[in-house]
């Protein structure tokens, strides 16, 4: 199964209110690894303390880098029609809908999943479900966490696990089976029609 892997940092937890610092992803086939895409971004407000102590984003490292509305569209592009999952899926999914309806913008088009309640499934007994717990428990290779392209990689790592482990099982891994598996409601972006004469600003 080919799939992206992403995830967000932001500079707080309510995406009404706060702003996305970072973007990152990862395509797999597999579990094997393809290609990367990852931009710090610009929110146009300070990042507090708080949340620089998590991620490690500061104000000077986002200075001159691009607006959210100017990197949707490459992220869409990246991603094109493909599943998407993402670790505690809600909480990315939410602030990337919250820009994209704000800027009607391009949006990846492939339904998203979430590797939390999954891995709750499938996995149970552990300790606790954070994407760091798991990581180590299944001795993926590891380095810094919380910074969006090597979250988003870890997350692919965990999802192609679960894979394997339902089909190991003998178990049907279709995007169908592992949304109805999550239990949760089925996440998709709005796919807004671009008029053709702003194409080219994209």
């Amino acid at each position: 199964m080919k799939f992206v892997a992403f995830d967000l940092e932001t500079t707080g937890i309510r995406p009404s209110a706060d702003r996305i610092v970072e973007i990152g992803a990862v395509k797999f086939e597999g579990s094997c690894p393809l290609e990367g895409y990852g931009t710090l971004v610009n929110p146009r407000c300070p990042i507090p303390a708080g949340a620089s102590a998590v991620n490690g984003i500061t104000d000077e490292m986002v200075c001159g880098k691009p607006w959210i509305a100017d990197v949707l569209s490459d992220f869409a592009d990246f991603c094109g029609d493909l599943p998407l999952v993402a670790h505690n899926a809600p909480f990315d999914y939410k602030f990337l809908l919250c820009d994209i309806e704000l800027h009607r913008a391009r949006a990846p088009k492939g339904p998203v999943l979430d590797t939390l309640p999954l891995a709750r499934r499938i996995f149970p007994g552990l300790p606790n479900y954070k994407l760091g717990t798991l990581v180590h428990h299944f001795r993926f290779p590891s380095g810094t966490f919380h910074r969006a392209e090597e979250d988003s990689a870890y997350c692919g790592m965990l999802f192609a696990k679960i894979v394997e482990t339902l089909e190991l099982r003998g178990e049907e891994t279709s995007v169908e089976k592992m949304a109805a598996l999550s239990g949760t409601v089925r996440m998709r972006f709005p796919q807004y029609v671009i008029p053709t004469d702003q194409l080219d600003l994209f």
